[in-house]
């Protein structure tokens, strides 16, 4: 049979994109299932489907069993290369304006695209099929758990909820294909593509779809594409909206000083003036962890204006999403820098005056490193505050100077 001719009538058309590596088993089926479903789509006024088997370095027959299929098109990589990789080759060989796609192990009931493709024509830019709201039968216990988990953290570092970031099955518009990349080669590339649409802003929309047990041996590795996909999950995030990763680990280690802080008032006010081996390390780690908490937030913070200065855009997220205060927390970092400064100077200052008057090294040694703790955060703080200012002033001047062209630039092409 010969490939499916684009409409001539202005409904869009969805090209299916299926990679495929050793899976004759099973890949007959699925597309049958899917060619099947030209009438359905057409009832919603989608044309097509164009549908695109990657062929990604099978070493069984299944290239045999696709051409055996007919109006279908093989693209064929020489090695595998990996599930993203195929799935790329796919999109750029696609001509729909509904780019989907879905695995050819049967996982997936293709029947579930046409729902796929309402949302599309109802204004969504991706739909993706949760298989945790549409039912998981078959889904082994381990990896329906770390597609919760993966899911969880998705939401909490894109700040939307979302239900099953890794599934399989899902539908876009080529329009926004620049947007999602760059996307990797390997099965993470679900995890990533829904995380980028999240902070891309990207009008993203989950539809329950069923899952059924696959035909044939998983190539997934609960382990190792676990440790792949958080990794990755981690580094999209930090390249969107840095403070929510660096943040909470730094609220995480104040909140550590604060704790140990509290327990030593509560000790001095129980009348304990000495400190035993578990106290001293106790202050340790609160210093340790301090430090280092204030550090990360501030580092965090500022990487969120550098993200700003190189997207050309206002910063616009932070550790939760929106912003607290009328003004951004790190906009208050000057001055509360020089006040915690000049508190960890006072104190510094007030102890060394008593250890001149004869008081003991006993009971000043703890007034000092708290002092020492305080001018290192202010310091940090500050030095921090004047950064981001200067990156701000940078990012404020390049959409100026974007703004300021852009009437010319439209002017010279009138």
């Amino acid at each position: 049979m010969p490939e499916r001719a684009p409409c001539a009538d202005a409904r869009p058309t969805v090209s299916v994109v299926i990679p495929a590596f050793n899976e004759e088993d099973g890949i007959a089926s699925v597309l049958d299932r899917v060619l099947a479903l030209a009438p359905r789509l057409a009832a919603i006024g989608v044309c097509g489907p164009e549908v695109i088997v990657v062929d990604d370095g099978s070493q069984d027959g299944t290239a045999h069993v696709v051409q055996q299929v007919g109006a279908v098109r093989l693209v064929r990589h020489g090695e595998n290369r990996g599930y993203g990789a195929a799935l790329k080759t796919g999109f750029a060989s696609a001509s729909g304006e509904f780019l989907a796609f879905l695995d050819a192990d049967g996982t997936y009931a293709p029947e579930a695209i046409v729902p796929l493709c309402q949302a599309m024509l109802d204004g969504a830019d991706l739909a993706i099929g949760s298989r945790m709201t549409g039912g998981v039968n078959g889904m082994p216990a381990a990896r329906r758990l770390g597609n919760r988990v993966f899911a969880g953290l998705v939401t909490l570092l894109g700040d939307r909820r979302i239900s099953d970031c890794a599934s399989g099955l899902r539908v876009f518009r080529r329009a926004v294909l620049p947007r999602l990349l760059p996307l990797p080669d390997g099965l993470n590339l679900t995890p990533i593509m829904t995380l980028r649409a999240v902070h891309e802003g990207l009008n993203l929309v989950e539809v329950g779809v069923p899952y059924s047990e696959r035909v044939g041996e998983s190539k997934l590795s609960v382990v190792r594409d676990g440790l792949r996909y958080a990794a990755s999950i981690t580094w999209t995030a930090l390249s969107y909206n840095p403070v929510r990763v660096l943040g909470a680990l730094g609220v995480l280690g104040v909140g550590v000083t604060l704790l140990v802080g509290i327990g030593l008032v509560g000790l001095r006010l129980s009348g304990v003036t000495t400190l035993g081996p578990s106290g001293v390390a106790a202050i340790f780690v609160a210093l340790v962890a301090g430090v280092a908490g204030v550090s990360l937030f501030a580092l965090g913070a500022t990487f969120n204006y550098l993200v700003s200065l190189f997207r050309r855009q206002p910063v616009r997220l932070g550790l939760f999403g929106s912003p607290l205060f009328r003004q951004p927390l790190e906009r208050h970092f000057g001055w509360a820098g020089l006040t915690v400064m000049l508190m960890g100077l006072a104190v510094a200052g007030g102890s060394l005056a008593l250890g001149v008057r004869g008081w003991e090294i006993g009971r000043l040694w703890l007034y000092l490193v708290g002092s020492a703790l305080l001018i290192l955060v202010g310091l940090q703080l500050v030095v921090s505050w004047v950064v981001m200012r200067t990156l701000q002033e940078l990012s404020e001047r390049e959409r100026d100077v974007d703004r300021d062209l852009a009437p010319a630039s439209a002017h010279r092409d009138g």
